[in-house]
């Protein structure tokens, strides 16, 4: 038995969402968004380095001397599946473990709306789910591709940094790629892919220009294509994928994103104030003519009116879904108010106005 296997069955026993190793300071589990020291000794550089080198293979040890940090996925059989990041620090070397559940979550037991599920059935198109770091985006796409594995039958490619979730071939041809194992990059996976004859895409992440450009375009090439940005509304998801192009292409860019774009969720987590356990709050754009107009011609910022107005075609803001959270007593005023686009709105809710004073109102 490693050495770590006693912290990793701790995180599975207390419901923890990632466990921090780092020299210098006793091992802390993330519990519902907070971190909570474990009662354990504080760990040495040399202690720490042992043990994470039993768990690593010998080609992520090399990466890790020779750059400082790596990233790679850890299986322990029986247990869990977890995406690692291992770092130096000025202490010494330090880890960050995610858990990732064996059991893929459906979008109904996510909490989130079912029309998501549909986002699984269209032809072709690009779906982008966004959000800050630790907002659910992987567990959201697992949950679509999940969805299309059980009801399509065709054939998915994954390209991951690294493989997370694991999807077993159902109804689909599923394959997983991962970044430094099976490929080099995102967008040498991305090229090969519309060789191997996919049905639907995922990308992990669309981190330059060069992924973005060939994301739109297998998108518009009769492929589904699933990827993820760090950005926190649809309106600014689109203008910071314009932007990553040259000004003399971005023109160009509107038209083909406009044709491409079938829809963008995006996520922010909140810690629940009823009972124990987080929520997911989304904002939800679909790609309707109307809104396909406003990428196309630059006026992006009249995006978020339209999904007010949109609720018909299953639209919602991010803010209503967070004021429908508040007004159920579910979250907090205060994280409400901090997380909110139009903070204006949840000021008669909150009781600290200090926090009023020291936060942005814009957003």
């Amino acid at each position: 038995m490693a050495k770590l296997d006693p912290f990793f069955k701790l995180m599975i026993e207390t419901g923890a969402s990632d466990l921090h190793l780092s020299t210098g300071n006793p091992p802390l589990l993330r519990i519902h968004g907070d971190l909570q020291r474990v009662k354990y000794k504080v760990l040495e550089d040399e202690e720490l380095r042992e043990m994470l080198y039993e768990v690593a293979p010998e080609e992520v040890i090399k990466k890790f001397e020779e750059e400082g940090e790596v990233d790679f996925g850890l299986e322990i059989p029986g247990l869990a599946r977890f995406r690692v990041n291992y770092y130096k620090q000025r202490k010494g070397v330090a880890a960050a473990f995610r858990l990732i559940p064996n059991k893929i979550k459906t979008i109904e037991e996510l909490g989130l709306p079912s029309l998501l599920n549909k986002l699984a059935l269209l032809p072709r198109g690009l779906v982008l789910v966004t959000g800050p770091t630790g907002s659910g985006k992987s567990t959201t796409l697992a949950a679509i591709i999940d969805y299309a594995n059980r009801t399509r039958y065709d054939h998915i490619i994954t390209i991951e940094d690294p493989i997370e979730f694991v999807h077993e071939s159902r109804n689909c041809l599923v394959n997983q790629r991962e970044l430094g194992t099976h490929t080099k990059s995102f967008a040498n996976a991305l090229r090969a892919a519309l060789r191997e004859d996919p049905d639907i895409i995922l990308v992990g992440e669309m981190r330059d220009l060069e992924t973005i450009s060939l994301a739109i375009e297998a998108s518009l090439t009769g492929h589904l294509v699933f990827s993820t940005l760090h950005t926190i509304s649809a309106a600014k998801t689109i203008d910071r994928i314009i932007e990553v192009f040259p000004p003399a292409q971005q023109a160009q860019v509107r038209s083909s994103l406009s044709d491409a774009i079938r829809a963008v969720i995006s996520q922010t987590m909140f810690k629940r104030i009823d009972r124990p356990g987080r929520i997911v709050a989304v904002e939800i754009m679909i790609a309707t003519p109307a809104i396909r107009n406003l990428i196309r011609e630059n006026k992006t910022h009249q995006i978020p009116s339209m999904i007010q107005t949109g609720r018909k075609y299953g639209m919602i803001s991010l803010d209503d879904c967070i004021m429908d959270y508040l007004q159920k007593g579910w979250i907090s005023p205060e994280e409400a108010f901090i997380k909110a686009i139009d903070k204006t709105r949840f000021l008669p809710f909150i009781k600290d106005k200090e926090l009023a004073d020291f936060t942005e109102i814009p957003g």
